[in-house]
């Protein structure tokens, strides 16, 4: 089976999960490009790596991918979070964050998104600095959702939430132990959940049996093929 990694952005970097013939191994790095590497490094070549975070900032508008998403994941519409247009994400302090989306798309931008910003920047630098492996969009809701056949239930940070996800993903051989070394003392228990969910969305994008909100991907302005992919 080929190496594929999950990421998503915690406290201080980022934590990955790269599944390995029914467990996983969790991973911590500072930066998107340091825990690819590290993936590599343990697992060899990567197939395909899905990022918990926006890949496609918009000029101006809002992207069909996350409107798409929320309507997909319906009681759990709340976690998608509306990505702000590239100029206000570039903005230093919020408010002119919010201003500059305002005028371009046409409504606000929520504290939320706004805090991912640094995040966000990176990844779309990280893309444009050289070569990488298949990197692909992903949200956990959705690869949750995508494994349980609905939207769950409970949110993620409660006791029945974490639970019934981290059954769901054993139930595919994703099997996280108790003790996961850095990246179980830097990365909260709800972002390494999400990492090792987006992980199972990768190993499907390697086998193309995943599939992307929207279908085909929308082409922003700048040519990014802009999705989420489940």
């Amino acid at each position: 089976m080929s190496a594929v990694l999950g990421a998503d952005a915690c406290k201080g970097g980022w934590v990955g999960v790269v599944p390995h013939e029914g467990s996983a191994q969790a991973l911590f790095g500072a930066h998107i490009g340091l825990l690819v590497e590290r993936a590599t490094a343990l697992a060899g070549p990567l197939a395909a790596v899905a990022v918990d975070i926006p890949i496609g900032l918009p000029t101006r508008g809002r992207r069909r991918a996350d409107a798409e998403a929320a309507r997909a994941l319906g009681p759990r519409r709340s976690s998608v979070f509306r990505t702000p247009v590239r100029a206000a994400l570039e903005a230093g302090t919020y408010a002119l964050a919010a201003a500059a989306n305002r005028e371009l798309a046409g409504e606000g931008v929520s504290a939320q998104a706004y805090a991912l910003r640094e995040k966000a920047l990176e990844v779309d630098a990280w893309l444009r600095s050289g070569t990488h492996p298949d990197v692909r969009e992903a949200h956990p809701e959705l690869s949750f959702a995508a494994l349980a056949g609905a939207p769950l239930a409970y949110p993620k940070r409660t006791w029945n939430g974490m639970n019934a996800r981290r059954g769901l993903l054993e139930a595919v051989g994703i099997v996280l132990g108790d003790a996961l070394g850095e990246a179980g003392e830097r990365a909260a228990v709800d972002d390494v959940l999400d990492a090792a969910a987006v992980a199972w969305t990768a190993s499907r994008i390697a086998r193309r049996e995943a599939h992307s909100l929207p279908g085909p991907p929308e082409t922003l302005e700048d040519g990014t093929a802009c999705a989420i992919w489940c």
